[in-house]
């Protein structure tokens, strides 16, 4: 049984190389991070596995990609780029990475949070154009943070939140529990909060769940992280609320296109800080990711 890992940059392929052991299943390793989904079949050849970081697989593309029976996705939110359920009726599995990043992506909450209180991106695009901004911040010591989904991400921010002075308030769809965090509500995490930030997975329950009314339903002057998924929010109610300070700011790092235009809306917006889906992005959380790839096709091979 074969694999290709189809679309990766030169970080992850030296990654992938470096932690082979000897019997691992063969793994080519096609270095070319901007692939089109139309190239599947060509680069995969009749492999049974492919390895994927971020490149869309279209169900009628992976129809014509002959031997394929396994997807090794690079993360959690494959939906964004795939349909598993389709692919299942083709008779490929889908397999996901939890949890390789959780404090990457738990830590760039963070920054974006303190960055967006501390309006410090405004600032810096102001000095840079000659500009002396002085900004008024928001002190986030005693604020009250909410969580909105509660996996190991939204645990890593409670830890850091919670050190930092910040009140924890959570919502989950399933009863959880964690040392100095309340929970409740949607309602009332939507209410209470000076700090929402969106912890969910993507799918067919989430898609579009945080409405112009879950929004208008936030305190006035919240500021909104999201590193989950742009898609579990109305853009055009978040861009809405951020034009008329019902959202202070928003410290955004998914986008419902991405890259995103340059002509985008919220490139428009000085309330708003952007990073480039970059907040699982660390030599720490590249090595889980890839161990944990490994550790699936091996797996998949041993059956």
């Amino acid at each position: 049984m074969r694999g290709v890992f189809v679309d990766a940059n030169e970080a992850l392929a030296v990654i992938m190389e470096r932690l082979e052991k000897p019997g691992d299943p063969e793994v080519r390793i096609h270095r070319d991070p901007d692939i089109k989904p139309e190239q599947y079949p060509e680069i995969l050849g009749g492999a049974e596995i492919a390895i994927v970081d971020h490149t869309a697989l279209p169900t009628e593309v992976a129809r014509k990609c002959t031997g394929l029976k396994h997807v090794v996705f690079l993360g959690t939110g494959a939906r964004s780029y795939m349909n598993p359920e389709e692919l299942a009726e083709l008779g490929i599995s889908v397999h996901l990475i939890k949890g390789y990043g959780d404090t990457a992506v738990a830590e760039s909450a963070i920054a974006l949070m303190w960055a967006s209180a501390r309006v410090i991106a405004m600032m810096d695009r102001e000095m840079r154009v000659g500009s002396w901004l002085r900004e008024d911040g928001m002190q986030l010591t005693g604020k009250t943070l909410g969580l909105i989904g509660f996996g190991g991400i939204a645990a890593e921010v409670a830890r850091i939140a919670t050190g930092s002075g910040m009140k924890v308030i959570a919502w989950n769809r399933s009863p959880k529990s964690y040392p100095g965090v309340e929970f409740t509500d949607l309602d009332t995490v939507l209410a209470r909060s000076d700090v929402v930030s969106l912890h969910l997975l993507l799918n067919d329950d989430t898609r579009g769940m945080i409405t112009r009314e879950k929004i208008l339903a936030m305190k006035r002057g919240v500021i909104l992280v999201n590193t989950a998924r742009a898609a579990i929010v109305d853009e055009g109610a978040m861009i809405d609320a951020l034009k008329s300070g019902h959202i202070r700011h928003a410290g955004l790092d998914v986008f419902n296109i991405e890259p995103l235009p340059g002509d985008h809306p919220l490139t428009k917006l000085p309330n708003v800080t952007l990073s480039a889906h970059s907040a699982f992005r660390t030599p720490e959380a590249s090595e889980n990711l890839i161990e944990a790839a490994w550790v699936h096709c091996r797996r998949i091979v041993k059956g």
